[in-house]
């Protein structure tokens, strides 16, 4: 369990992958390797989830990590949730558990999260929208999303572009479109009770993100898979403002390391006071660590 007193931050957006070679026959290597050149990763193949532990261990940061299941729309075979909960769990000193399930898997998919919440204490769930291949509002996902709600997880969809895909003919088959925020605003309505993350800086949507997360109280924001250098300038005013208690520090790893993010963030226009919360406070309240 992570001790919230002794870590600096908390990173609400890490992701797990399996060893290098394990997706050697269905081309999620060479995405992976086109992705790392789009952020300039510093690495040939990304870092297992025990290399993850021992790089956040260093750093003093806990971190919320996750797979992605998005294999009906990519066919690339996805990272076992239960595999990822055993290992985090031998590594929960820093790392915390959050789980990914293809919302097309239907009543499949239902089952397993009910179960990853009652038997490994799952805290969430990662949607991915352009990989996934649904608008979040698509009520095919909403026996899921009524899973997720009915044990008090937390849901985390990826919003804007993506570097998924980037530069890959056709975007590897990634539609945009998908990730509009604006579609999340059905999904906070729809489920007032369930806590919703909307991931990254929104590009090209960043505004109608901002609205979603003022209007609904059940809606937050991480900051992660951008270098804050390059925040615009409205999302530093609302940080600094009205989305105070609800914006998270995320660095979107391995392709941005927290390092890298804080060291970034300590330059930009963010009231002194505020940074607590923003880098591990309001992280730890949703997580239910602090009160």
């Amino acid at each position: 369990m992570v001790d919230i007193t002794e870590v600096r931050a908390i990173d609400i957006h890490t992701h797990a992958e399996e060893p290098c070679g394990c997706h050697a026959d269905d081309g999620y290597d060479d995405l992976q390797a086109t992705m790392a050149k789009y952020f300039r990763a510093p690495w040939s193949h990304p870092p297992t989830i025990q290399e993850t532990a021992a790089h956040f261990r260093e750093q003093n940061i806990a971190a919320v990590i996750f797979p992605v299941d998005a294999e009906r729309e990519t066919g690339y075979r996805r990272y076992s949730n239960d595999e990822v909960a055993e290992i985090v769990a031998e590594n929960s000193d820093v790392l915390i558990q959050f789980a990914s399930i293809d919302p097309w898997k239907g009543k499949m998919g239902v089952r397993e999260a009910k179960r990853l919440m009652r038997d490994y204490g799952v805290k969430g769930f990662k949607f991915h929208p352009t990989m996934q291949g649904f608008y979040p509002n698509d009520r095919m996902a909403y026996d899921l999303y009524q899973a997720i709600a009915d044990e008090g997880g937390i849901a985390l969809f990826h919003t804007g572009q993506t570097g998924v895909g980037s530069g890959m003919p056709g975007g590897n088959g990634m539609r945009l479109k998908y990730s509009n925020p604006m579609y999340m605003d059905d999904v906070a309505v729809d489920f007032p009770d369930m806590k919703i993350v909307l991931a990254h800086p929104s590009f090209p949507w960043q505004e109608e993100a901002l609205s979603v997360a003022q209007h609904k109280p059940n809606v937050y924001i991480d900051l992660s898979g951008w270098s804050p250098k390059y925040f615009p300038d409205i999302l530093v005013k609302y940080c600094n403002s009205i989305l105070r208690k609800k914006v998270l520090f995320g660095s979107d790893w391995p392709m941005i390391t927290p390092e890298r993010w804080l060291a970034d963030f300590e330059k930009i226009a963010i009231k002194d006071e505020l940074r607590p919360d923003i880098i591990k406070n309001n992280a730890a309240r949703l997580l239910g660590l602090m009160e």
